[in-house]
């Protein structure tokens, strides 16, 4: 693992415990650049992690400290998301630059960076999100190619089982048990079916959107 130190952090409030992880995308044209921006005091952005295309992990943060990742973001009813995240960004020119798939060599040094990370944090499943989780009105990443059923399945974060589908309910109040702030309901929805039900994107909360909601939930403990 590659060490390029960002100053783009701060201590973590006193008693903060690290209960989330949150996965990005960079958004930029290359790889050189998005650490660029990473370690440039002027930015002001940083994250722990940065996963090139090729695989090569690279350490900006230390994780003791409060890397600034997640901006104005809301979870489960918290908004200090970088009290209590890590932070790590996956090398992707994004929606803005030419977005495309993740390739395999960066989706595996993901897997065993985060199964590392949870093996040495008490994160919750459903506390491993995108950026576009907790930041649904203003973030697109890591987006609709991200594959997120392959994480889930290597044991990282949620996938919901379609046999456990129910009947459709109000999605706003089923949005905010699985942790959306759901401010701007619309949104919230686009962000869920980014993640869950990539094919189709419209914010509308049909049968399809509100029985994977009611999947999803029943696989929390």
């Amino acid at each position: 693992m590659k060490t390029s130190e960002s100053p783009n952090f701060d201590a973590r409030p006193p008693g903060a415990r690290i209960d989330m992880l949150v996965l990005h995308y960079t958004g930029m044209v290359s790889a050189e650049a998005a650490i660029e921006r990473l370690c440039d005091p002027a930015a002001k952005v940083s994250a722990h992690y940065l996963i090139d295309e090729d695989g090569a992990v690279r350490r900006l943060v230390d994780e003791n400290h409060r890397a600034w990742h997640a901006g104005e973001a809301s979870w489960r009813g918290k908004s200090d998301i970088n009290a209590r995240s890590l932070g790590i960004e996956l090398v992707n020119p994004g929606h803005e630059f030419g977005y495309r798939p993740f390739p395999e060599a960066q989706m595996a040094a993901l897997e065993a960076l985060a199964q590392d990370i949870l093996a040495r944090h008490t994160i919750e499943a459903r506390n491993v999100v995108g950026h576009s989780d907790v930041a649904p009105r203003r973030k697109t990443d890591p987006g609709e190619l991200f594959d997120w059923r392959r994480l889930a399945e290597a044991g990282i974060g949620l996938w919901p089982d379609k046999q456990q589908a129910g009947q459709a309910a109000d999605a706003g109040v089923m949005l905010a048990d699985y942790g959306y702030d759901v401010t701007d309901l619309k949104m919230a929805i686009k962000a869920f079916q980014r993640r869950f039900r990539p094919r189709r994107i419209d914010g509308v909360a049909d049968a399809e959107t509100s029985g994977l909601l009611t999947a999803l939930l029943h696989r929390l403990p």
